[in-house]
């Protein structure tokens, strides 16, 4: 009988499996084995077959070849194992859905006869035959050690037999063993042991290869389900173990930074839109927005009086001429979606202050390009957690959008059903002379919601109640210093962030004049801008560091170019570290056209926290700018450590100017409680101001952790009696309690212990000069 490899690599049978069919073949010789006396076991007892081969030589001589019993002959062996079989194939079991080697059963590949030098103690005490009982019931374990010797016994007559049948051949075993009842279990186990191979000690004929082969197989195919579990476990337990070499912060502890309070006695409007009915009822002439068109040319100048009878009609149609049912269709709160394209600035001003005055909650939102646009999915999901059922477009955008079979526009993937309303002037009626809103725009009510997209890509809205709005304009008004009539050039989208505060919400509170230059053309001409600062003498413009760097590139054979009318060029993200770079080139080639160092004004904001600080000029009391150059490694720790700009391995960042006029800021750090910072420590700035968003719509989780922070010193006190709004921005407060950025929250990467910021590679991008190489530090 020799061990068929093939069968085995095929794993023909489960330990399950085995098991019951072992159990099944035993079953009529289990109480017989049961009864058998001990020192009959003992004589049945079979040597190894090492000792076999020893002792076969000794055996030839003191017995006579005719005394071999003919039960052990080869053809006789052949024919019980062939009977067997058959019996076995009648039998036919489902096998187990889930296959594991058998080759892995232990009590038959670790058996030793106890008195070999080889076993163990224990193992040989495991497999005396005096552990046998007579009990009927014990399960088939109790009979382990009598089977191995029998399993073992099997293998090792069919050697014998086959080397019986050559000439002077001789048996290894004793006949009166086969002629007892346990024999014929014997022969029928060595026929189920010869067709599943589990566990059967390998004859001496079989090579080495095929040994390791069996015992690769013995092996489980893979770690039991926990080790698994155990293993990922293990990995995350393992903590990265600080380097004590590496920098700490080292100064004393921050405190509250407080802005300059906001000016007494200065007459203030009670309210934005008082503001807009005084304008546009006393100075109905004067000019308030200047669209262009792709070319640079003017196309439509809205003054103060068409922006109140324009907004007066609008909100007067929404609130009398929209009904369901006999019953107005809107009403006070509810919030309506506001769909312009960005090359129509004028339309979107008369339908924001149209819902003002209707008070209801605009949410501005971009033009959906495509039916299953991605981004414009996750607008949907904005509109439809407010709770929005209108939109506001013109003729020209609704044309534009994607239609349905039926001509109206098409459902867009993921948004809630819309209804659309064109509010060019045909399409809105006139109110009677004696019509006028009720809108209260001073309290705690939504203004409007102003989406954020997170770097996961969710968007999620931000309310602005009336009275921060108001506080924003206030504020912004005596940072920036702004007066009625001015000119303020506008390259930044007008529906959000630092476009919308400073280009249709302040400039109406002091009658200024907007020039809005879209984008298109400023990817057509770079120029454009400051061509406008320059045509219609603008005192400030709102730019990125984009539309500066760009015009430098596009700059070369202007000469007619002046920008000496500027007090304020207002950089909208001075926070990104590469600001400064293009800040520094421009101020390099334009110095000589009339602009002023002083004039650059960087600041920095957040769609929570609105405006957080901004640069001011040396007319407005603010103080010389300053430039960081701090060790890259050292920010990598969230440390400060000043280093020299000779290095390649620094960051340069200059500062985004001092915090807004009724702002008290902090530092504060990044994970768990929000204790303070170190005055050597990058933290988190937050500020507690009556000009910052109030909420995420509908998201309260988030918005108590976000809107209502409470900073703490390293006692556990409140550092204020009220809650701060956490900006998202990373920095720290240095000389003259001038603002630093070095990087956002959303941009932050964690690799270990170190911290390295997203913006950092733009900033390494911009900052060489000439952009031909890239600087190894970063």
């Amino acid at each position: 009988m020799f061990i068929d490899g093939s069968e085995i690599i095929r794993g023909d049978i489960t330990q399950k499996g085995y098991e019951k069919k072992r159990a099944k073949l035993l079953a009529r010789y289990i109480p017989l084995i049961q009864g058998i006396d001990p020192s009959l076991q003992a004589e049945n007892r079979i040597p190894g077959p090492s000792q076999t081969t020893a002792a076969a030589p000794k055996q030839q001589k003191s017995r006579p070849t005719a005394s071999r019993d003919e039960r052990f002959r080869s053809d006789v062996h052949t024919e019980a194992v062939q009977a067997a079989l058959a019996k076995y194939k009648e039998r036919k079991m489902p096998m187990p859905s889930k296959r594991r080697s058998v080759l892995v059963h232990s009590s038959v590949e670790t058996y030793t006869p106890p008195d070999t030098s080889s076993a163990s103690e224990d193992e040989g005490s495991l497999r005396r035959p005096g552990r046998l009982t007579s009990t009927p019931l014990q399960s088939h374990s109790s009979v382990e050690p009598w089977l191995d010797r029998v399993i073992q016994g099997s293998s090792t007559s069919s050697s014998a037999s086959s080397t019986s049948s050559h000439p002077g051949g001789r048996p290894t075993t004793a006949p009166s063993a086969a002629a007892t009842p346990g024999a014929a279990a014997t022969t029928a186990l060595a026929g189920l042991e010869a067709h599943t191979h589990i566990g059967v000690p390998v004859n001496s004929r079989v090579s080495s290869k095929i040994q390791q082969l069996l015992n690769t197989l013995k092996r489980p195919k893979r770690p039991p389900l926990k080790e698994f579990f155990v293993d990922d476990f293990e990995e995350l337990l393992e903590v990265q173990q600080p380097d004590p070499n590496q920098p700490k912060p080292e100064g004393s502890e921050t405190s509250v930074l407080r802005g300059e309070p906001l000016t007494a006695g200065v007459p203030r409007p009670p309210s934005l839109l008082a503001t807009l009915q005084r304008w546009g009822t006393t100075q109905p002439k004067s000019p308030c927005l200047t669209a262009l068109d792709t070319t640079g040319k003017a196309i439509y100048t809205l003054t103060y009086g068409k922006l109140w009878s324009r907004s007066l009609k609008l909100a007067y149609t929404l609130l009398n001429k929209l009904t369901s049912k006999n019953e107005p269709l809107l009403k006070p709160g509810d919030r309506v979606a506001l769909v312009f394209p960005n090359s129509d600035p004028v339309m979107f001003m008369v339908a924001f202050y149209g819902c003002l005055l209707a008070e209801l909650v605009p949410v501005p939102i971009e033009v959906p390009l495509t039916r299953k646009d991605a981004g414009s999915q996750q607008v949907g999901f904005l509109l439809g957690s407010c709770g929005v059922f209108l939109a506001l477009t013109t003729d020209a955008c609704q044309k534009g959008l994607p239609k349905a079979q039926t001509g109206e526009v098409a459902a867009f993937k993921g948004w809630p059903p819309l209804s659309w309303l064109v509010i060019d002037g045909k399409h809105l009626a006139k109110p009677p002379k004696d019509w006028h809103p009720l809108a209260q725009d001073t309290g705690t009510g939504t203004a409007y919601i102003e989406y954020k997209t997170s770097k996961e890509g969710s968007t999620v809205g931000v309310t602005v109640s009336h009275a921060s709005l108001l506080a924003q304009c206030r504020a912004l008004t005596q940072a920036c210093g702004y007066s009625e009539a001015e000119t303020l050039t506008n390259v930044l989208d007008f529906k959000r962030d630092a476009g919308l505060w400073h280009g249709v919400l302040t400039s109406v509170m002091n009658r200024m004049h907007v020039v809005s230059v879209p984008y298109a053309l400023m990817k057509a001409n770079p120029l454009s801008w400051i061509q406008k600062v320059c045509f219609y003498k603008a005192r400030a413009a709102l730019v990125k560091s984009r539309d500066m760097h760009w015009s430098l590139l596009a700059q070369r054979g202007q000469r007619d170019v002046s920008l000496s009318s500027l007090r304020m060029l207002i950089v909208a993200d001075g926070a990104n570290p590469w600001s400064i770079s293009s800040c520094d080139a421009f101020l390099n080639v334009f110095q000589s056209r009339g602009l002023r160092p002083e004039v650059i004004c960087p600041c920095a904001s957040s769609p929570e926290a609105l405006t957080v600080a901004i640069r001011r000029p040396p007319d407005l009391g603010g103080p010389p700018p300053r430039k960081a150059v701090l060790s890259m490694n050292g920010l990598s720790y969230g440390v400060i450590r000043v280093d020299t700009e000779e290095k390649l391995s620094v960051l340069t960042v200059q500062d985004v100017g001092q915090v807004m006029p009724g702002a008290n800021v902090c530092v504060v750090k990044l994970e768990g409680t929000p204790y303070l910072c170190k005055t050597d420590e990058v933290g988190e700035i937050c500020v507690s101001s009556s000009a910052t968003g109030t909420a995420y719509y509908g998201l309260l989780g988030i918005t108590k952790n976000v809107f209502e922070a409470v900073p703490v010193t390293t006692g556990g006190a409140p550092i204020f009696d009220r809650p701060f709004t956490r900006t998202g921005l990373l920095g720290f407060i240095g000389p003259d309690n001038l603002v630093f950025i070095v990087g956002k929250l959303d941009g932050l990467m964690v690799t270990g212990v170190r911290r390295h910021n997203a913006d950092d590679v733009v900033a390494t991008a911009l900052a060489v000069e000439p952009m031909k190489f890239v600087y190894r530090g970063r």
